[in-house]
């Protein structure tokens, strides 16, 4: 072979191999653009469900919060209920009433008694 053909050989190979790198070059991305669309909207949604997911927990929290602070509130009250009744228990015994009617001036006359009889 000549010296021509030899280089005219080379310059063939070169220039596919060119051609070959710039193939190579030309990358097909392995996601297309509607799937990282939908990757995209999903992870979006996820985002919002554990925002979501979140705020609410927070509110049940609150909620509950608040209902114990109520529920305490409402043990305090029943407690000074149930003082008061004691209260009232002493305060109404016969005795007392008794005792105090005589230090007003009232006394027992038997003799002015009126007896009402049901129907």
């Amino acid at each position: 072979m000549s010296n021509l053909a030899r280089k005219v050989l080379e310059q063939q190979q070169a220039e596919q191999s060119v051609q070959i790198k710039r193939q190579v070059k030309i990358k097909k991305s392995w996601l297309t653009p509607g799937e990282k669309i939908i990757g995209v909207a999903f992870a979006g949604m996820v985002c919002f469900g554990a925002i979501h997911l979140i705020s609410n927990q927070s509110k049940i929290y609150e909620a509950n919060k608040e209902l114990q602070t109520v529920q305490e509130k409402i043990n305090e009250q029943e407690k000074v209920n149930g003082d008061l009744k004691v209260q009232v228990s002493e305060l109404s015994s016969y005795d007392r009433i008794f005792a105090k009617a005589k230090e007003m001036g009232l006394i027992k006359d038997e003799n002015n008694v009126k007896v009402v009889q049901k129907k």
